[in-house]
């Protein structure tokens, strides 16, 4: 993939929600058309970067892989494409998720962080589905359910809740703080 870039964004070495944070605001100060080229090391920023666009009316015109670096390419939206973003209307506190998870109530889960953040610690009986896998893996949820979506600061499970309301999930809420701030119970993958 051979894209010229009018403006190149450092977000290594950075963690999610950063890399996506520091997008937006750079986004902000290029010309509609302008092409911008995010490089980051965080693994979630695919699935974050092509959510983003889709969610704000950017372009994503695809992602280059430079070892342990993704090249993420977006272009600036004319100002009458440009969707002003919305957060997902539902959401729980950390305080409330954990209660329900310690009554051992009858809830789902879904840890939208990427596989190596949710093996190092995650709630008890979460279903890890990444951010970018949650459209093809949808159909392992229960629609009728009650689902909790979460991630590390409530970003990426901000997008997700959105996804899964999309597709006919009405029972979503969004967590918050995420797991940045969990202190209830925590399993780890061996």
């Amino acid at each position: 993939m051979n894209i010229k870039s009018d403006r190149v964004l450092d977000a290594k070495g950075l963690a999610c929600p950063m890399p996506i944070v520091k997008t937006k605001k750079a986004m902000n100060e290029l010309e509609p058309g302008q092409v911008m080229e995010v490089h980051a090391t965080d693994k979630g920023s695919l699935a974050d970067i092509q959510a983003w666009a889709k969610g704000s009316g950017h372009q994503y015109l695809g992602t280059t892989e430079d070892g342990d670096i993704l090249n993420h390419y977006l272009r600036k939206a004319s100002n009458s494409d440009i969707k002003v973003e919305k957060k997902f209307p539902h959401t729980i506190q950390n305080e409330e998720l954990q209660k329900k998870v310690e009554a051992k109530e009858q809830i789902t889960v879904v840890d939208v962080r990427e596989p190596a953040e949710y093996s190092s610690g995650h709630i008890p009986g979460a279903v890890s589905i990444p951010l970018g896998e949650l459209e093809k893996r949808a159909n392992e949820l229960n629609r009728d359910g009650k689902i909790y979506v979460v991630c590390r600061t409530g970003n990426r499970s901000d997008l997700a809740a959105k996804k899964l309301a999309n597709n006919g999930f009405e029972n979503v809420e969004n967590v918050l703080q995420g797991m940045a701030e969990w202190s209830g119970p925590v399993e780890k993958d061996q």
